[in-house]
């Protein structure tokens, strides 16, 4: 995100974090703001020394920064590269941190570097902390405090859909024997999930949270952003948000090319691991339709609408896989993907 405007005077939360910076060192810059993200958090920068600095701003009440900081201490430790932690303060809201540039993976992409090659340094990076995860998680006792991504927590999300879509769609909530078949074709699907151990899943792991960072080689040039709703889960979770993207489309080669390199690691049992993968991808999709949805009407923030199309496509294709048919039926009762009101 490139740097706007120096932080406004009417703005009482940047006024705090410019007199937050200044108690730190009075060296530091007046903080510009960098821009917001389908949350409450800001961020800002502000130079000391010559050296540039990322703020977040985590207003309380609506943020906590205590998940922030706690996975990205879990990242450290397994030797990834998660932004350094400065300075904080919870009871305000306001971290201090190292800054990794502008040049996220997208921009890497409109710049023309190869999408192969960010996707396999991504893919990469995915492994490294699985493997890295499997060897030391068990020993970190800030572990136990993760939620698990149970059936019920994603089921929960799976709801959104109901919740902000249809509403928004049809014009009024849905009725009650429509939520529950809903709720029950997304149990009996969820529930049919292989056992697979757990491992540390960041949950927006896609291009727009990927750094590219220079001077840098193996997954050390892999910058890690916004993973403060980590949980314990699937390891097929991260890579289907990688290769399923919302907001743009992944070439079939590069999606059969990074799966298959995750496959070959032989961590997981394959079938297992595939069936994840499919269950999984079609549950983020129904999810982010939902969220979507609800930061256009919510959060009037309408931007997010344009990748609709593309989620619905996404949508289309992974309920031809049979591990999802009792929710593929749901849809071809209540919400058939061809035609209004679903494919806006």
């Amino acid at each position: 995100m490139n740097d706007t405007a120096t932080a406004s005077e009417a703005d009482p939360r940047a006024l705090a974090l410019n007199r937050w910076l200044r108690d730190i060192d009075p060296g530091f810059t007046p903080a510009r703001p960098m821009g917001s993200d389908a949350s409450f958090r800001r961020y800002f920068r502000s130079q000391r020394d010559g050296a540039s600095h990322v703020i977040m701003d985590a207003p309380p009440g609506r943020e906590d920064t205590a998940p922030f900081l706690r996975v990205a201490g879990l990242l450290h430790a397994l030797g990834l590269r998660a932004p350094g932690i400065l300075a904080k303060d919870p009871d305000q809201g306001f971290i201090l941190l190292e800054d990794l540039g502008n040049r996220t993976f997208t921009r890497a992409l409109a710049d023309g570097v190869p999408e192969a090659d960010l996707y396999r340094l991504a893919t990469t990076t995915l492994i490294a902390l699985q493997s890295r995860w499997r060897q030391r998680g068990a020993g970190f006792s800030e572990a136990a405090t993760l939620p698990r991504y149970d059936t019920d927590l994603l089921l929960r999300e799976a709801r959104l859909f109901i919740e902000w879509y249809w509403p928004e769609v049809r014009g009024a909530p849905a009725p009650g024997d429509v939520e529950a078949s809903f709720e029950q074709a997304w149990r009996h699907v969820l529930d049919a999930l292989p056992e697979l151990p757990d491992t540390l899943v960041l949950r927006d792991f896609h291009v727009d949270n990927l750094m590219l960072l220079p001077a840098s080689r193996g997954t050390d040039a892999c910058g890690l952003l916004d993973f403060q709703d980590a949980v314990l889960g699937s390891p097929a979770y991260d890579l289907v948000s990688l290769l399923e993207d919302a907001r743009r489309d992944v070439s079939p080669q590069v999606v059969t090319e990074n799966l298959d390199t995750m496959l070959a690691t032989d961590s997981w049992p394959r079938a297992a691991f595939l069936h994840h993968y499919r269950v999984l991808g079609v549950q983020r999709t129904v999810k982010i339709i939902g969220i979507f949805t609800r930061l256009a009407r919510r959060d009037h923030k309408p931007g997010y609408l344009i990748h609709q199309p593309r989620l619905w496509r996404l949508l289309e294709a992974g309920l031809e896989s049979p591990e999802l048919a009792p929710v593929a039926a749901w849809f071809r009762r209540h919400c058939p993907l061809e035609g209004p009101p679903c494919a806006r």
